[in-house]
């Protein structure tokens, strides 16, 4: 039976697709534009969106399972439950679902609230599912490239606490075995809740420590007030996402993002390999730079 996947164009659900491919799952995905897809013709192509009811509909005909990662949009919410709503009246019961690290926690964060309602309506009404709750991504690094760089200093207010933040390949690897494992079995499994997490609990600090090692020259950490990254933000990004940002930064300063003591024995464990580390992403984002220079 078909694995259908929503949000597949992203930075973590195209590696879903991959994963799900790999372990030889019929895979189908729901996108607006079907020619910017560029996925592999073994991937079906449902054109469409989560409030574009016959298409959504249309889309879960044949599905067995379902890998729901909502956009951070102004109608997060209403995408979200009229997406399981839809999953339930199609008789799809078996749902990885991306939520956020704390997302119960951090419930002045628009996206976390979101994210943490539609934990409960997953809950309440009967779903077998995995809920993914990840830290900061590390990709997400890729917009602050040109500051480290250029001006040798490390942006992102994450503040004293330490996060421990996470590859998008190994959400996406995490995502496929549970898709697969609850595709596979015979009858529903109980709903499981994982943190998923990176290897090393950093601070701004140390990020900016691994910087400065990988550079061979010092980076400074830009400090935990988030005023200046709003303002940043608003430069190029919707004044309201600019804000949420900052309410999100807020909360790494305040409570950081520190996994459960058995998160990374865990996700080793099912991965059966170590995590990816920061460490490893600033080399290979420097690599580039430095074969450009020599």
């Amino acid at each position: 039976m078909t694995i259908l996947v929503i949000g597949a164009t992203g930075r973590v659900g195209r590696h879903v697709v991959d994963q799900l491919l790999q372990r030889g799952a019929a895979v189908r995905v729901l996108t607006r534009d079907p020619a910017k897809a560029n996925f592999p013709a073994a991937v079906e192509i449902a054109q469409g969106d989560l409030l574009d009811i016959d298409a959504l509909r249309s889309a879960f005909t044949g599905i067995k399972a379902l890998f729901l990662l909502n956009a951070v949009t102004g109608d997060e919410f209403t995408q979200a439950l009229i997406t399981l709503n839809i999953a339930r009246e199609a008789g799809v019961d078996r749902v990885v679902y991306l939520s956020v690290f704390a997302a119960d926690r951090a419930v002045n964060v628009p996206h976390f609230a979101v994210k943490s309602g539609a934990e409960r309506m997953i809950e309440q009404m009967g779903f077998s599912a995995t809920i993914l709750r990840p830290t900061y991504f590390i990709e997400n690094e890729h917009m602050i490239k040109d500051v480290i760089l250029d001006h040798g200093v490390y942006p992102m207010p994450i503040g004293g606490k330490g996060i421990a933040m996470v590859d998008a390949r190994d959400i996406a690897e995490v995502a496929a075995i549970e898709l697969v494992r609850r595709v596979e079995a015979p009858e529903p499994l109980p709903t499981e809740t994982i943190n998923v997490v990176g290897p090393d609990t950093l601070t701004g600090s140390d990020v900016a420590a691994i910087w400065s090692e990988v550079l061979g020259r010092p980076i400074v950490y830009g400090g935990d007030d988030p005023s200046g990254f709003e303002q940043n933000m608003a430069r190029f990004l919707p004044k309201w996402t600019a804000y949420e940002m900052r309410l999100m930064a807020e909360r790494y300063v305040s409570d950081g993002m520190i996994p459960a003591p058995r998160d990374v024995e865990r996700l080793t464990s099912l991965l059966g390999r170590p995590l990816h580390s920061y460490r490893a992403f600033a080399e290979a984002m420097v690599a580039p730079e430095a074969s450009a220079a020599a």
